[in-house]
């Protein structure tokens, strides 16, 4: 990654002048503050004591021979406290607003997660929290909402658009601009513009280096393939990132594909978008004929996006990972078979990459490996599984 950040040719920094201060004061207090000793100590700790890290990493013996294949390793990011990944980045930022005297924070949530992990952080630190949240999402994400009250958040409904993610990061931005001076703007994904994918990789990056460790403990060696789950990226890069100079490792992201691609009802910006400008970055798009964005269509919420983070565009373009769109029909299959399986219930969004990593599984041989990033636990889906099939 270049000073500027730009990962490869994507990236950037393209906002209005009303943020530039902010987001360049933002990289240099990043900078300085978190390489500081008493700063790594202070996450360290509350990661470790808090938020319940290290995460396992689980040999799913069961799930393995019914796919056949190579073995199924899942790194449980489900177990960490509030129930994904999210509570890594919110911790780390929350500490950094802190230290850079802010009093406010803001973030935008699609599954919800997001903003359950940031409303939690800022319970913790005293620091006054506010969630924008598309009305899409708010319907589908109902216990999530509640959650985010409990905590002492304030939820901003996103009526305008499409009511979802994208919406929510619109209107965060603008809170933002407006209020920079006392108010973190908490990106819960490695979206946006400069820093905010850089530091939002740096936080989640806990989750590869732990499975590095875990796998060379459990089987002597690297896994031969990673998976994960992509929307704007914020797991997969955590998972990818510690391990992109093993060329060894391959490396797998599943998107959503919705009703399949070729209907046009999906979020697979990888495997089919184009090259744009979205958020402040520069990275690949669903956009029409004309460059506008395009609607989206996913079951899975947290994945309702129509772009993916800088560092994907870059690890897609130069080969280093591929991506596989997975449709909702696909991504329930696997909700389902996993919880028979293992009886682990998985975040839908981390259906999507049990679907994949049972597809690849059955291409390897029985030596090999795969760690799958459970990024989320379904408490939060089932709800929305039992209204689609009919069981409520």
């Amino acid at each position: 990654m270049s000073a500027k950040g730009y990962f490869g040719g994507f990236g950037g920094f393209y906002v209005p002048e009303v943020l530039v201060a902010s987001l360049k004061e933002l990289e240099r207090e990043y900078q300085r503050i978190s390489r500081t000793a008493e700063f790594e100590a202070e996450l360290q700790s509350m990661l470790k004591d808090y938020a319940g890290r290290p995460t396992p990493l689980y040999y799913a013996r069961s799930l393995s021979d019914r796919v056949g294949g190579a073995r199924i390793f899942l790194k449980r990011e489900d177990l960490a406290h509030t129930g994904s990944h999210k509570i890594n980045n919110a911790i780390g930022q929350a500490l950094l607003a802190k230290r850079m005297g802010r009093s406010r924070v803001i973030c935008e949530t699609g599954a919800g997660q997001h903003g359950v992990a940031t409303a939690t952080a800022c319970a913790l630190l005293d620091l006054e929290c506010e969630v924008y949240m598309g009305e899409t999402d708010v319907e589908r994400q109902r216990l999530n909402c509640y959650r985010m009250n409990l905590l002492g958040a304030k939820i901003n409904v996103v009526k305008s658009g499409s009511r979802t993610l994208k919406d929510s990061i619109n209107e965060a931005m603008r809170d933002y601009a407006a209020t920079s001076e006392d108010t973190h703007y908490l990106l819960g994904s490695i979206v946006g513009p400069h820093p905010y994918p850089t530091i939002v990789r740096d936080f989640q990056s806990v989750i590869g280096v732990e499975t590095k460790e875990q796998m060379a403990r459990m089987t002597g060696g690297l896994p031969d393939a990673l998976v994960a789950c992509v929307g704007g990226g914020s797991n997969s890069i955590g998972l990818f990132h510690p391990f992109i100079d093993d060329e060894q490792v391959q490396m797998f992201g599943a998107e959503a594909a919705g009703d399949g691609i070729e209907t046009g009802k999906h979020c697979a910006s990888v495997v089919v978008g184009e090259e744009g400008v979205l958020h402040g970055s520069r990275t690949l798009i669903l956009q029409d004929d004309d460059g506008q964005v395009s609607e989206t269509s996913s079951v899975a919420a947290g994945l309702d996006y129509p772009a993916v983070g800088p560092e994907h565009a870059h690890l897609s373009t130069s080969n280093r990972a591929k991506y596989f769109g997975v449709t909702d029909q696909e991504a329930v299959l696997a909700f389902h078979l996993l919880s028979e399986a293992e009886g682990i219930i998985p975040a839908l969004e981390s259906a999507h990459a049990i679907h994949l990593a049972t597809k690849i599984a059955r291409e390897f041989s029985k030596d090999q490996s795969i760690v799958v990033c459970l990024s989320g636990r379904g408490d939060k889906d089932v709800a929305q599984i039992a209204k689609l099939e009919g069981r409520l």
